[in-house]
């Protein structure tokens, strides 16, 4: 029987529930936070509707030993996961700075977790209990689950089975395979012969069990040869759909080998909707009140997951090695009844934050060819050009939205997550694109065309620059229909592979003319398993074996941001250094296409200073 409370996080909340044992003990680098778009929320619950137990421990002192021994030893295993993002991406900016807060712990306060979390909560497992079962996932074992390049220590490192000591990577989104692991342990199947279920990766010393698999370069050739490393990433990107992907074997030495299953299929729509209708609290542990709850809630209480998965196949995104490019999507029941609940939080004022998932208005696969062959391992759904097959139409999710739209209490629905403006575009049928701008924008609607250069969107994966300009003229055309001032704001990224100061000065020649100077600006972030960081180590591209250049030296991508905010008194001298670098000097001066204004030299200043001082 399933209590609606919070799961145990303590000895005492166990034996409440009259428990002697937990079946499983789940340690977390985030808060406990139990609500559907935190993983450790739905994989424990998954597992506690499939009849095991399951304890929490979040935050563990990494330190103590005692602090992973709350429940004593779990009949079955632990499940490990450093929490809903990379443990370094968690704690470091791009320049590689400790980050002042952290939204996912308690009152933002930083320190709360380790480096490579999950490395080292497994070792202090490993140290504790030493034949235990352990199983990893969550972004940052999924995204390291081969040899990966580390942007913080600036090398390749092992899989993370290998230096956490783990039995077991659930990658992906681990549902199903969460819950086949979960009972194959309870089986009695010993955990190195859980050898058979897709969606997971594992060590082995031989492959007398592995049959019809692709043998990657080796951890010592990736090491050496950054085309070995390029070649190895490409055959991994290809092997992503569980329809084609065949199994994977990543060779350490002649006693060690890292295998990957195929991924775990996609769920239905009635399974979504089960995964999302489980007893959640929807909220984070009372423990916390007094520390100021926990930030990452705030930005998802009142927001409602839709889908998963994308088929955009941006180059610096991850999803295409975490949720894949296959679409999952709820039904319209299941989203209307968590809207519906939602009204009647206290803390509800009648908007609903968001609707969506990675791309807002994606609500079907990308094609009916999908279906029974996959995606396309070869060739993407958008880029350069969107595919002949491609479905594109928005009415399914403008039903959905209509519905929520007309549930009582609920004053307005918005749109924060992804439109791909790409797709949106090409839909002939204005229907949506009018609903969007009359009902779905607060003021400001936010898409990403990343840049303007086409050189660096090609390496980035995103289309030409000339469909964002043909989108923000149906844009302005249907908006303007209401008579309301809601502007486009667009996200913009600096010093991506194949960005150089060229690109860059074009890119500022664009603000200035739009008259647009972006409060905020993402300096590109290597991180694990996407093709951007493979050219950003590499320097090549993985699917061409193209050379691309890389901005990697700080300052170059120190001046790169600069441009893009060359307005700010304090960029000066980076935005004139990068502009006498690039030849540009003709956008120094008093001409209104000029960039920055010439600025007295030191003597000039002293000289000046000096006839102030006599005039006196």
């Amino acid at each position: 029987m399933i209590v609606k409370d919070y799961l145990p996080i303590c000895k005492k909340d166990m034996e409440k529930r009259g428990w002697q044992e937990v079946d499983f003990v789940y340690v977390c680098g985030d808060a406990y936070v139990d609500h559907p778009s935190f993983g450790m929320a739905i994989i424990s619950r998954v597992l506690e509707s499939h009849g095991f137990r399951v304890g929490i421990i979040s935050q563990p002192d990494w330190r103590d030993d005692a602090s992973i021994q709350v429940f004593g030893k779990p009949r079955l295993g632990f499940l490990v996961s450093a929490g809903n993002m990379d443990s370094m991406v968690n704690h470091y900016t791009v320049s590689k700075k400790r980050r002042s807060k952290d939204a996912y712990t308690p009152g933002g306060v930083t320190g709360k977790r380790p480096d490579y979390a999950t490395v080292v909560y497994c070792n202090l497992i490993r140290k504790v209990y030493k034949q235990i079962p352990i199983i990893i996932g969550g972004m940052e074992a999924s995204l390291r689950r081969f040899a990966h390049y580390d942007y913080w220590s600036d090398k390749v490192r092992h899989s993370i089975l290998v230096d956490s000591q783990a039995d077991i990577v659930s990658y992906g989104m681990g549902e199903r395979s969460i819950v086949e692991i979960a009972e194959a342990l309870d089986s009695g199947i010993a955990v190195e012969d859980i050898t058979f279920i897709a969606g997971t990766a594992y060590r082995t010393k031989n492959l007398e069990h592995v049959y019809d698999a692709k043998i990657l370069p080796s951890y010592d050739e990736i090491c050496r040869d950054k085309k070995a490393y390029a070649k190895s990433f490409y055959i991994q990107y290809q092997n992503t759909d569980a329809l084609t992907a065949k199994c994977l074997v990543e060779p350490y030495n002649e006693h060690l080998y890292v295998v990957q299953n195929i991924p775990a299929q996609p769920l239905s729509e009635l399974e979504m909707d089960d995964v999302y209708a489980l007893p959640y609290m929807r909220n984070y542990h009372p423990s916390y009140e007094e520390a100021g709850g926990v930030p990452a809630l705030a930005e998802i209480k009142f927001s409602i997951t839709s889908n998963r998965g994308c088929f955009g196949g941006c180059n610096f995104c991850a999803l295409t090695f975490h949720q894949g490019r296959a679409l999952q999507v709820r039904s319209h029941a299941s989203i209307v009844k968590e809207a519906e609940e939602m009204t009647g939080d206290k803390e509800f004022k009648g908007y609903i934050h968001d609707v969506g998932g990675p791309t807002a208005n994606f609500r079907h696969a990308a094609c009916d060819k999908q279906k029974e062959h996959g995606v396309c391992a070869d060739r993407q759904c958008l880029f350069p050009k969107p595919c002949p097959n491609l479905k594109i139409e928005h009415r399914d999710y403008l039903k959905l939205l209509r519905k929520l739209r007309n549930i009582p209490g609920v004053k307005k629905v918005f749109i924060r997550s992804g439109i791909r403006f790409d797709y949106l575009v090409e839909d002939k049928d204005d229907t949506f694109f009018r609903e969007l701008c009359a009902n779905h924008i607060s003021g400001q609607l936010r898409v990403a065309p990343e840049h303007v250069s086409d050189e660096v969107l090609k390496h980035m994966g995103k289309p030409l620059h000339a469909v964002y300009e043909r989108f923000l003229k149906r844009y302005e055309k249907v908006n303007g229909k209401f008579g309301g001032r809601q502007y486009v704001v667009p996200y913009l990224m600096s010093s991506h592979p194949g960005s150089t100061l060229k690109e860059a000065v074009e890119l500022a020649e664009y603000l200035r003319d739009l008259g647009y100077m972006p409060e905020q600006v993402q300096d590109f972030y290597p991180t694990p398993s996407t093709i951007s960081t493979c050219m950003y180590y590499t320097g090549l591209d993985p699917r061409t074996m193209e050379k691309v250049y890389v901005p990697q030296n700080p300052h170059e991508k120190a001046m790169q941001r600069a441009l893009i905010q060359y307005r700010n008194p304090a960029n000066y001298d980076l935005v004139k250094e990068a502009l006498v670098k690039a030849g540009r000097q003709d956008l120094i001066g008093f001409d209104k296409k000029c960039l920055i204004r010439p600025r007295k030299e030191k003597w000039q200043e002293k000289a000046w200073d000096k006839r102030k001082s006599r005039r006196k």
